[in-house]
Formats: C-alpha cells, sequence, structure tokens
C-alpha cells in the first residue's frame, strides 16, 4: 500500500516503541511486579496499540474511502475492508 510505504518510518518507529513496551510488561511480571504496575504497564501497551490501529485506520479510510477520483466498488471495497477490521477489533 503506497500510504503506508509513505509513512513507514513512523509506523515502524511506534511498532518498536510498543516492542519496547511488551518487553517491559515481561520484565514486570518477570520481576514479580506489584499487580497495579503490571495494569498500568499493560495499559500503556493498549494505549499505544490503540494509537497505531487509529492511524492506519485514518490512512486507510483516505487512501481508500475518501480519496479524489476512486470508483465506487473501490470505495465499496476500502469500506468493507475496513468494517471487517472494525468487527474485528470490537469482538
Amino acid at each position: 500500500m503506497a500510504h503506508i510505504s509513505e509513512n513507514r518510518d513512523a509506523l515502524l518507529a511506534r511498532v518498536k516503541r510498543i516492542a519496547g513496551q511488551i518487553a517491559a510488561v515481561e520484565r514486570a511480571i518477570a520481576g514479580d511486579a506489584d499487580c497495579t504496575e503490571v495494569l498500568h504497564v499493560v495499559a500503556a501497551v493498549r494505549g499505544a496499540v490503540n494509537g497505531l490501529l487509529d492511524e492506519v485506520i485514518v490512512d486507510h479510510l483516505e487512501a481508500h474511502v475518501a480519496a479524489p477520483g476512486l470508483s465506487e466498488e473501490e470505495r465499496h471495497k476500502g469500506a468493507e475492508d475496513l468494517a471487517t477490521v472494525i468487527r474485528r477489533y470490537t469482538k
């Protein structure tokens, strides 16, 4: 996807930060951290993943649903793909 490659560096930086947060969860659990601390770290991971998901969803929406010049078929396919992801996410 062209819109993903345009933001590749920023998206990869976010993924690397999320990987670091996941490692922090592992360290907290392995180090017998207080459950409150583990909850905070896990909540931070969830927030970071949600932020990444939001960014990719908006990029998809702009490129595959709202972009000028798309055919009705392309818009429908883009909206359908987005609906599938949203349904999967909200389960």
